[in-house]
């Protein structure tokens, strides 16, 4: 298979991982406990992917622009998610009267459907350069799309939205990054602007929404998935090299 037909496969897994998390509020049928480890588990997996993997190879391919991008991707995400959208959080949102304006969740879903279109430009970029990259990144992606639905789905309910119309902006989650996918192998020429860009997106999202939510958390079990999520990449990383 293509580079772009494995991304368009794992992109449409992905966005239905976006949906999932989004039914799981909706229909109230889940455990808290297991978004926080996927919080925990993702935000040092997707770390480890950008600093140790996304950032050189950005760098390789586009040495001159490549840390102007990355910072560019950071920014971009910084600015839809937490300029236009204060104190969104990837946690289940319940305090409504942070949410009395509709506009304000629905600037939620616009910053993160920013955010999930960069998922789908970093998982083709990934493949672009090679198979392995290509996978980590995959799986960077794939375990924050569950805590991404979830958290959209909660934001759209707190703003006063139907359980339909949360469903649906987390399958909205989900299009963004088919549409990001798309887009990279449209303008696969470019995988040296796009990469460092969604390296720098990712980068952001682990940083500065992921960490931030598994320190919330009282003790010290639920900040060592953190390091347990770079030892899975580790390992992946090592026997994706054979």
């Amino acid at each position: 298979m293509t580079a772009l037909t494995i991304s368009i496969i794992l992109g449409l897994t992905a966005a239905a991982a976006n949906a999932f998390g989004g039914a799981l509020v909706v229909h109230r049928e889940w455990e808290r406990r297991y978004l926080r480890y996927f919080i925990a588990l993702g935000s040092g997996f997707m770390l480890a992917t950008a600093l140790a993997e996304m950032t050189p190879e950005s760098l390789r391919l586009n040495p001159v622009y490549g840390p102007l991008y990355l910072l560019a991707g950071y920014l971009i995400v910084h600015f839809f998610e937490h300029t236009l959208a204060p104190h969104f959080h990837f946690g289940e949102e319940t305090h409504h009267e942070e949410f009395v304006h509709t506009h304000r969740s629905y600037s939620v879903l616009l910053g993160l459907m920013i955010h999930t279109f960069f998922d789908g430009i970093a998982i083709t970029s990934g493949f672009l350069v090679s198979q392995r990259l290509g996978w980590l990144i995959f799986m960077a992606v794939f375990l924050h799309k569950i805590p991404e639905g979830f958290a959209i789905s909660s934001v759209m309910m707190a703003g006063g939205s139907s359980r339909a119309r949360a469903w649906i902006a987390s399958a909205l989650l989900g299009a963004a990054t088919l549409a990001g996918v798309l887009t990279m192998g449209i303008f696969h020429s470019s995988v040296d602007r796009g990469l460092p860009l969604a390296a720098g997106v990712t980068v952001y999202v682990a940083a500065s929404d992921l960490v931030p939510e598994v320190n919330r958390e009282p003790g010290g079990r639920m900040a060592l998935l953190v390091f347990v999520g770079v030892a899975i990449f580790l390992v992946l990383d090592r026997v994706l090299a054979f």
